[in-house]
């Protein structure tokens, strides 16, 4: 998993417009979308190609290997999102 999306997401959509892989959900057509907390990047669709971090607003997207120990627990809820 290359990044790693944490609670301070307000799902503002910015990073789902810059992603050219289109791997981070739910979009807001999505059934799940209004009732999902957050954002989620899709640990193995994403290309590590950074193009979400500066877009974001709240600087909620982080590479995994930074992100900080009191956030890892959201690499674990990127992946089950996704059912992995």
């Amino acid at each position: 998993m290359a990044y790693v999306i944490v609670d301070t997401c307000t799902k503002d959509m910015l990073c789902v417009e810059a992603c050219p892989v289109d791997c981070i959900h739910p979009k807001q057509d999505e059934p799940d979308a209004e009732q999902a907390p957050q954002l989620y990047i899709h640990p193995d669709e994403c290309i590590d190609c950074g193009a979400c971090i500066p877009v974001c607003p709240t600087n909620s997207i982080f590479v995994l290997e930074e992100l900080p120990a009191e956030l890892a627990h959201f690499a674990e809820k990127n992946r089950q999102y996704y059912g992995l």
